[in-house]
């Protein structure tokens, strides 16, 4: 199946040299740096995004010692399916049943966990349902496994007003709409989700190749209609979702981080999640930065994952 293109202008390959592993029901592509031996943090991006959001940070934290590992997520870059018939899932259990499924491929007993977004949520599901394999975590937006059974509840229209794409994707036309429309949805994201940042046509180029996936449409489109309780999550993630709708507490260390002007989640003081997360938890807002944080800020990222990746226990 050949990829639909996402624009008339081309989209440039990543930046970071790619490694694949069979982890799970994935051939996961990743980027790896620093040292094999060092202690391993795993970097999750989000969506609209790519492993690009990493570029920065992860040099910091191989400078530092770590062994740093940046996969795309399922749907993205050269991330595949291994079989045709496995369901093209977004749902939060799946993203953080592939991190495991990762650590277990790259022999990793343990790691600390940071992301944003898809990724920030991949982390908190994996932190918060199997913390023996979690040093400790960074998320970015607190505290992010979703609360299902409560998705139709409205929240503050300035809110929902942001959420826009999160509807849209709800319709066939919103189908049709990301499928030709990639690079320049992504476009559009980013200038709400982060208003103060200054990217240009060759960072959202090198992103918007990892969209060019095959699954790509099928992974969005399923995560969000999940999300909002409109469609049925699969079979195999069943047990996990179950254990998902109790909310459970993230026990392991954890550091949490707002953009001080993120557009799509307003950066707060932390207290409103402070009971979710029941080991030690430090929350610092970040001057300057909106919701694709790492890149926007990667000393203050990389800063948050040394701290826990260079904790004595």
């Amino acid at each position: 199946m050949e990829p639909t293109p996402v624009s008339s202008a081309p989209a440039q390959p990543s930046s970071l040299s790619i490694k694949q592993v069979n982890a799970g029901v994935l051939d996961v592509g990743y980027y790896e740096a620093g040292p094999h031996t060092g202690p391993p943090v795993v970097l999750l991006h989000g969506f609209p995004y790519s492993i690009e959001s990493y570029a920065s940070v992860a040099p910091l934290l191989a400078a530092r010692g770590c062994r740093v590992i940046v996969p795309h997520l399922r749907g993205h870059g050269t991330t595949r399916f291994l079989e045709g018939s496995t369901p093209r899932s977004g749902q939060q259990s799946a993203l953080g049943a592939d991190v495991i499924a990762l650590l277990d491929a790259l022999q990793l007993k343990r790691a600390v966990l940071a992301g944003y977004d898809w990724g920030g949520r991949a982390a908190c599901v994996a932190a918060a349902l199997w913390p023996e394999r979690c040093t400790g975590l960074v998320s970015v937006n607190g505290y992010l496994i979703q609360d299902i059974a409560k998705a139709s509840r409205p929240l503050a229209p300035t809110i929902e007003s942001g959420l826009w794409y999160q509807y849209y994707f709800q319709t066939e036309r919103g189908r049709a709409g990301l499928t030709t429309n990639r690079r320049e949805l992504a476009r559009t994201l980013w200038e709400r989700n982060s208003p103060t940042w200054s990217f240009d046509g060759a960072t959202l180029n090198r992103h918007a190749s990892a969209f060019d996936n095959p699954d790509y449409v099928e992974v969005v489109i399923h995560s969000y209609r999940h999300r909002l309780g409109l469609a049925a999550g699969h079979s195999a993630y069943e047990d996990l979702e179950q254990r998902l709708a109790a909310l459970p507490a993230i026990t392991v260390p954890s550091i949490t981080l707002d953009g001080k002007v993120d557009g799509v989640v307003p950066a707060t003081d932390g207290r409103a999640s402070a009971a979710k997360f029941t080991g030690t938890r430090v929350h610092r807002v970040i001057e300057g930065a909106g919701h694709n944080l790492p890149e926007e800020a990667p000393q203050a990222f990389a800063d948050a994952v040394w701290e826990l990746a260079s904790a004595k226990r």
